[in-house]
This record gives C-alpha cells, structure tokens and sequence, in this order.
C-alpha cells in the first residue's frame, strides 16, 4: 500500500480531501464529513424517465485527493451504478486520486464458481470500479477473504470486529456464563476471534443450504449453551432464515438470554419482522446499510447500531496524509 511508516502530517502529492456522497447511505456520509471537519461536496445525481442516470460536479476536483462514499445495498443496481458514474466523473475531471468508499460491498457472496456454469460476480464488480476509473478502495468486512485479490488496485478492508467488541465487552458483566455462537461453520474462524476476545467458549451451527436461493436449515449444535447467555455472531444479516433457525435451535437446547451482532445490516424482505418477533435480548450492528424507521421500529427498542463514520474517516484522513492504517489497529 502506498502509505509511508513516518508520523509526520505533511501532505503526500495529493491534494487536499474533496468528499462525495452517492444517495445511498447519506447520514454516514455526513458523519464521515464531520469527523473530518469538512463538507460533502455538491454534485446532480438526476434519473431520467428511462432510468439512465446523469452526474454533475459543481466545483472542478483537479488535483485533487477524491473519496467517493457509497454503499452498495438495495436497490444494489442503481447504488452500484451511481458508484461507478461517480468515480468516472471525477476522472474525467482530473482528479489526482479516487478512492471508492464501500462500506458495504455487493455481490460479495458470489466470490467462486462452486458449481457449473455459474459467475464470479465478486470480480466482475472489482473490475468495473477500477475500469470506472477508482485507483484505491475502502471497504468494511468483505464476505470472503479472497475477494481482495480480485482488485488490481490498493485498498483497506476494514473491519467492525473492534467497535462491536468493546460494546460486547461493555454487556459482558451481566450475561451469565456466555458462549459465542457462530449460526454457521463458515464463520467459525471469525467466530473464535471474539471468543478469545472475550474469554468465553464456543459453540457452532451446522447448516446445509438446499438449492441457489436464500434459505438454509439449521442442523445439529456442537457445543453447550445449556442455561448459558449466548452471543451469535456474523458478517450479515439478509433474509434472516438462518437467524431464526439459529434462535430456535439454541432455545431447543436451554439457552438463556441471546445477543445477536452482526457487521451488515442488509434486512432484506421482511426479515426485520422475522428477528423482531424472536425472543433476543439485543441485537447488535453498524450503520454500513441504512435501516429505515419502519424496520427499526420492529426491533422495539432492542437494536443498537455502532457507526463506522469515525473509523473510515480516521482512514481517509491517514491515507491522504500518507500515514499507515495498520497503526490504528497495532500492526
């Protein structure tokens, strides 16, 4: 990564930080603005009747160091479009250096052919925000490791791993004998991470996914969780299927009270009414997708959402200045 070891704060041969903010996550856009002091700059996001979209700068960003903040939720195809029209806009205009900022990145799941005859739609997203024009990207804890190695380009794939356990931490005191649960092997990994963070055992799910939709089965515990408060713990919630398999599961098997955090918000459907209507103490995410008032409010007072706006933008910062970002995290 082109960052330098020193501590000094002189600027590198970028410019000073010019903002942009798609129309999909534009509350932890402003946050970001404000921890750095600065303001989004205006630009036209305007769609037409036949849905083509057109964007406009209202000040030139020649020179300068441009970071274009967009998360790639639903409607995915639109935010994903308004990212990469975005960035080619700010080439056009000579900007000296554009870095996508994606808090959350679509397609994510889709990172090998694991079957015949299917994409790899992980890289075709990669290839489009670099053939758009973006020389860096940001981005918050990626489904699959490997999806690094589709871009060509630098980039910092953060993680949310360190705000949700210091508020985890914060709820330890109360909970009675905890056991982090992760609802399938794949997490397994990660899953170790916060129960060695926390000082607490594991247990896991295993699941089988029947077909190519979104539905999984729940199958067998391995571990106690018997009269024991649990943590479930994952990269994100979707449909939240295999949430409410998990849930159940668990208090078949004599779970006391259960926490669920997970990093992506994604709450497809109708799975915010699906997790609020299970018995969990607190559910517990991060501000990478919005959610609407109207999904929040099935949660009744049970969700808490831990912004990212100051870690990306402590990262904007550094990278501008050309200061390392594994600094933040001890590396």
């Amino acid at each position: 990564m082109a960052y330098t070891s020193h501590g000094r704060h002189e600027k590198m041969m970028y410019g000073g930080i010019k903002l942009y903010a798609g129309t999909a996550c534009p509350t932890l856009a402003q946050k970001i603005a404000d921890y750095l002091h600065l303001n989004l700059n205006e630009r036209d996001i305007i769609e037409f009747p036949n849905e083509n979209l057109f964007v406009k700068l209202h000040t030139s960003v020649r020179g300068q160091d441009c970071y274009v903040m967009q998360t790639t939720s639903p409607p995915v195809h639109r935010n994903l479009m308004e990212l990469l029209i975005l960035i080619q806009t700010l080439r056009l205009d000579s900007a000296a250096r554009i870095t996508a900022v994606i808090p959350y990145l679509c397609y994510a799941r889709s990172d090998k052919k694991d079957q015949p005859r299917v994409p790899i739609t992980a890289r075709l997203v990669a290839d489009m925000i670099q053939t758009a024009g973006a020389d860096r990207y940001i981005t918050m804890d990626l489904h699959a490791g490997q999806i690094q190695g589709f871009f060509s380009i630098p980039g910092d794939v953060l993680s949310a791993f360190s705000l949700q356990l210091d508020y985890l931490k914060s709820l330890r005191p109360n909970m009675i004998d905890p056991v982090v649960v992760t609802a399938d092997l794949g997490f397994a990994k990660k899953g170790r991470n916060y129960a060695a963070a926390l000082d607490v055992p594991m247990a896991f799910i295993e699941k089988r996914r029947a077909g190519n939709d979104a539905k999984a089965k729940a199958l067998n515990l391995i571990g106690n969780v018997h009269e024991r408060d649990v943590i479930i713990v994952d990269d994100e919630v979707d449909t939240g299927g295999s949430m409410v398999e998990a849930v159940n599961l668990l208090k078949e098997n004599g779970a006391g009270d259960i926490y669920i955090s997970f990093v992506h918000p994604s709450l497809s459907a109708n799975a915010a009414e699906k997790l609020g209507a299970l018995p969990v103490k607190q559910f517990i995410t991060t501000d990478t997708i919005p959610i609407s008032k109207e999904k929040e409010a099935h949660f009744t007072g049970r969700l808490r959402i831990l912004t990212i706006s100051k870690l990306i933008g402590e990262v904007i910062r550094r990278a501008n200045e050309g200061r390392s970002v594994g600094e933040l995290f001890n590396e």
